[in-house]
């Protein structure tokens, strides 16, 4: 979702963001590397999971909650995009991890951070496992990134009115609570094994619309001053976007182009991720296009030839359809929510914008 609005003359709010991303995590890696040499592996790895790639969505939807709010260049804005980009770090770390607990080999088309670390443990021909010490290593990673996250924010926010970085402090608290909730639901339901449709949402609820949309932009707009009627409108969009955003992954991870996508192809098939879009598939399927599902959703080795099967599969139980009408549906609603809400005119048409690329992103 690449925002391009340009909050201030000093550059796009993704350049500010990671300007403040980089200027931070050069201190904190001159602490690691003055603890020992031997952690220098540890600051590269900081730096593929942080400063390469990614949209900076949640700082994005920071940012536009702050300015439903006040004006360009307010006072406080400084601190409100620092405090933004502290959300990259806790993302960063939820990535990494969530990489560990899927087994996923890749991450925006480089190697996933625990095969790295693996891949660098046999490099050097040391004794035990290569795969255990990878992933014990980027759990290590998203521990130091979680860890930071809290760091920045709480030296951004501070530099706010104390009762505005209360109430924004109140909802990077929720974000935190609420992501590792959504995750923990996940795995349940990759556990159980079942593909339910109100499982899958629920699911969705969590671990991307609160997490991604709806309390990064809560958290800009309580560190503004943001009315009762206000945190209501932005509530109500974000849980509709970040629905759409997830549905829209969950099409990307089987009919996306890898070049784009930064994944193999179908993988999220060879995974079995239990997403509404196969729900409603295994809901639909006949008995021969049930088998084809049970037999290949879920293997690690399916084919090319196995994916392409199944995609025709989603296809035909009109799974696909299915799921695009609802990315529709969502994104239109989130429309109608900011038309009725009191926001500044270039927040509103941001917001607009931002739905827009959620909805009908390629990567």
């Amino acid at each position: 979702m690449a925002e391009r609005v340009d909050p201030s003359p000093t550059g796009t709010l993704t350049e500010r963001i990671t300007a403040e991303l980089s200027s931070f995590l050069t201190e904190r890696i001159g602490l690691l590397t003055q603890v020992s040499a031997d952690l220098d592996v540890l600051a590269q790895a900081v730096r593929a999971a942080v400063l390469t790639g990614g949209k900076r969505i949640r700082p994005t939807f920071a940012y536009w909650g702050w300015r439903c709010v006040q004006p360009e260049a307010a006072a406080g804005e400084p601190e409100l995009v620092r405090a933004a980009a502290s959300l990259e770090l806790l993302h960063a770390c939820a990535l990494v991890h969530d990489d560990v607990m899927d087994s996923s080999d890749t991450r925006r088309g480089q190697p996933a951070a625990h095969i790295r670390f693996g891949q660098f443990h046999r490099e050097q021909g040391w004794s035990g496992s290569g795969q255990a010490f990878g992933a014990a290593s980027a759990i290590l990673l998203g521990d130091l990134l979680l860890s930071w996250s809290e760091e920045l924010f709480t030296a951004a926010i501070g530099g706010l009115p104390h009762d505005r970085a209360r109430v924004a402090t109140d909802q990077f608290d929720l974000m935190r609570t609420e992501v590792v909730a959504g995750q923990f639901l996940d795995m349940l339901a990759q556990a159980r094994g079942a593909f339910d449709p109100d499982e899958a949402l629920r699911v969705v609820e969590f671990k991307t619309s609160k997490y991604t949309v709806q309390r990064p932009l809560l958290l800009g707009a309580g560190a503004a001053g943001g009315s009762a009627e206000l945190v209501g409108v932005l509530s109500a969009y974000g849980l509709l976007i970040g629905e759409a955003f997830q549905l829209r992954d969950d099409l990307l991870g089987v009919f996306g182009d890898p070049s784009q996508t930064g994944k193999p192809a179908g993988d999220d098939l060879r995974e079995g991720k239990r997403t509404l879009l196969m729900a409603l598939a295994f809901q639909a399927a006949d008995r021969f296009q049930r088998a084809l599902l049970q037999a290949g959703v879920g293997d690690p080795g399916l084919t090319p030839a196995g994916v392409a099967q199944l995609r025709e599969v989603l296809r035909q139980t009109g799974a696909q359809q299915q799921v695009e009408q609802r990315i529709s549906e969502r994104a239109g609603e989130a429309a109608r929510c900011l038309a009725a809400g009191p926001l500044q005119p270039a927040a509103a048409q941001a917001l607009l914008r931002l739905a827009q690329a959620a909805a009908h992103r390629t990567s």
